[in-house]
């Protein structure tokens, strides 16, 4: 395995269903630095890993929502996975904390849902939380979500990959930050990050010149609370690079680490 890590400093309701789920820089500890060469495998980002008995799992037709509700006041991270039967997937994430509030918005595009699910992990301020995903694509393209709390490693995740490393800034208006990956990468754990401000950015993973086959684009207004955890699957081919861009003012920048495994 190949492993290497850099940070860069970076609704209408309809059709609802709702599920409750289950219920300075330091050197790195040793089980932060066994975390995350764990997570370098890919091990408990699927949606089977999130639901293995399935009853988490939603079918979200095109035009419509599925939400998860989520109480329990002592844990702060959930887990989201959406995979399809290969065919293109156009979602819209959110976090609602309260009846009216949405500090987390995330918007996410892949090619192809089968080899390349949309993995991420979302933060709920440790508060009664909603998680809804909204399928913006047509009717033809469904596809499957999942959500609950994440445990253990996964939980761990996006404070032990920052620990490890401190990264790399990356201002904002519009400033680029661009990672080739090796011919061998199977994935990669990208998280971005802000010091407590605004985090508007985007992720992408190209294939040859301006050709994104997978796509996130992050706004919450607290990057530290909220920062944006993502895993990329890839097939086995050559020429893969994650594209950062921070679309926000001068004044939010923000940092970036990336995990290849």
């Amino acid at each position: 395995m190949k492993l290497s890590v850099g940070i860069v400093v970076l609704s209408a309701f309809q059709g609802t269903s709702a599920f409750t789920a289950g219920g300075v820089k330091t050197l790195p500890s040793r089980t932060n630095r066994v975390s995350v060469a764990h997570m370098a495998d890919g091990t408990g980002w699927g949606i089977s890993d999130i639901s293995p008995d399935g009853k988490l799992v939603q079918r979200v037709e095109g035009q419509t929502r599925r939400t998860w509700s989520f109480q329990d006041m002592s844990k702060d991270r959930v887990q989201v996975a959406l995979t399809s039967e290969g065919r293109p997937m156009t979602a819209d994430l959110q976090l609602w904390i309260g009846p009216d509030w949405t500090p987390f918005t995330l918007k996410a595009y892949s090619e192809d849902g089968k080899v390349r699910p949309i993995q991420t992990i979302i933060g709920t301020r440790n508060k009664s939380a909603m998680i809804e995903v909204r399928n913006i694509g047509d009717g033809q393209f469904p596809f499957k979500a999942a959500s609950d709390y994440a445990k253990g490693e996964m939980a761990e995740l996006p404070t032990a990959m920052p620990a490890a490393n401190p990264g790399q800034r990356c201002d904002g208006a519009g400033a680029v930050r661009s990672f080739p990956l090796g011919p061998s990468a199977q994935r990669a754990v990208v998280i971005l990050k802000t010091e407590g401000k605004q985090l508007n950015a985007r992720i992408e993973i190209l294939n040859g010149p301006n050709n994104p086959k997978q796509v996130f684009e992050v706004f919450t207004n607290n990057g530290e609370l909220n920062s944006l955890c993502v895993c990329f699957d890839m097939p086995a081919d050559e020429g893969n690079t994650i594209r950062v861009i921070n679309q926000a003012t001068v004044e939010f920048p923000c940092y970036i680490h990336l995990m290849e495994g």
